[in-house]
């Protein structure tokens, strides 16, 4: 499975999926698709997406699942939880 940031980084950017298809020359449709995980991207269309979002391609697409944003903002919360995990 391929998981991505697609949907976070437009919205973050302001963009429609409309708007960003077509920055990156593809039917709004296939967006969609991409945000739900429901298509895979050729390499040239994920290179094209993380040039939109000035980002790299890793930063847009991952083999495993992107930590929460919870975690992010804080990477102690991972720690805590496995903590009460073990009891």
């Amino acid at each position: 499975m391929l998981f991505n940031r697609i949907s976070l980084f437009r919205r973050e950017r302001g963009l429609s999926r409309k708007e960003l298809a077509d920055l990156v020359s593809v039917n709004p449709q296939t967006i969609g698709y991409l945000e739900r995980g429901d298509y895979r991207p050729t390499v040239e269309l994920a290179l094209k997406l993380a040039q939109a979002f000035g980002v790299s391609v890793e930063t847009l697409f991952a083999l495993e699942p992107f930590p929460s944003l919870a975690e992010q903002l804080d990477p102690t919360k991972t720690a805590k939880e496995n903590k009460h995990d073990d009891v």
